[in-house]
């Protein structure tokens, strides 16, 4: 099995100085993607061809849809100018997901197109349904974690058929896993001032338990940074954030602990390693198994 390298062979594609001096992108989807990549390479009968062409399509997409996501989130990033922001943040996620279309069709991978391309029909739907639940306030903080956590999992589940079915169950267990963690680390990152973290757990968490007047300011957006800061340490939004990470770990930990192929056993467990490094780079409390 080669070495994972979907990061650096994404580069190319993502790296450009006027993004990175005018505006800020959201992370690539580091874990899923090794997580894909390994089930690939051991959770098909023959070990798929292609896995890391698949796995660096499925990123970029990713990528290019979570751009997207961020678009109104540009008060504070770098540049200073917000309207540049969110026209390089289109720009940028149109441009990342144009190339799974490119790179696929260069490879003749032309099935692979209409799987992710319904994947992100499919996703597209669930948006919507989430968006419409949000508009009318029909939701907790843990039914929007939970929704997604669902979103972000989508592209990737489309490959279960490809995984070898002994090791499917063992594959979405660990994906949810996963991609819980990702989720809530982009959380607790959104959720240190008040504008990026509109919408976003803490403000659900915060509005479930809120008194009137606080409601008001939170939802006629009246709060600075440090009464945001405030209310965060009020109701505890990032110390549940992160006890949510320690459960992941230890989730993700005792379900290494049922495989019993080493080779497999070492790869998954250098993924987890992989996922707490991500965090400590993060700025964030390691996470300790």
């Amino acid at each position: 099995m080669k070495p994972y390298r979907i990061p650096q062979l994404a580069k190319p594609y993502t790296d450009y100085d006027m993004i990175q001096r005018h505006t800020e992108l959201p992370p690539f989807p580091d874990g899923r993607g090794h997580l894909l990549y390994i089930f690939l390479s051991y959770g098909s009968p023959a070990g798929i061809k292609g896995g890391e062409l698949f796995t660096l399509v499925t990123g970029l997409v990713q990528l290019g849809l979570d751009t997207h996501e961020c678009i109104d989130q540009v008060q504070n990033e770098p540049g200073g100018d917000p309207m540049r922001s969110r026209q390089l943040k289109v720009l940028a996620g149109d441009y990342f997901s144009s190339w799974f279309y490119h790179l696929l069709a260069k490879r003749e991978q032309i099935e692979m197109v209409g799987i992710l391309s319904t994947a992100i029909a499919d996703l597209n739907v669930m948006k919507a349904h989430l968006y419409s639940k949000m508009k009318g306030m029909f939701l907790s903080a843990e039914q929007y974690l939970r929704h997604t956590v669902q979103l972000n999992m989508r592209l990737f589940l489309s490959f279960t058929p490809m995984i070898e079915e002994s090791l499917a169950e063992l594959w979405e267990k660990l994906l949810s896993e996963f991609s819980q963690y990702e989720t809530v680390l982009l959380e607790l990152r959104r959720g240190g001032d008040p504008v990026n973290a509109m919408e976003g757990y803490c403000y659900w968490k915060v509005l479930e338990s809120a008194t009137e007047d606080e409601r008001r300011l939170l939802l006629e957006q009246e709060l600075d940074h440090k009464d945001w800061k405030k209310l965060k340490m009020k109701y505890k939004c990032d110390s549940l954030l992160t006890d949510k990470l320690h459960g992941s770990i230890r989730s993700i930990q005792g379900l290494l602990q049922g495989v019993k192929e080493e080779n497999l056993f070492a790869e998954l467990s250098a993924a987890l390693d992989r996922l707490l490094q991500h965090m400590k780079i993060s700025g964030q409390a390691a996470v300790e198994g």
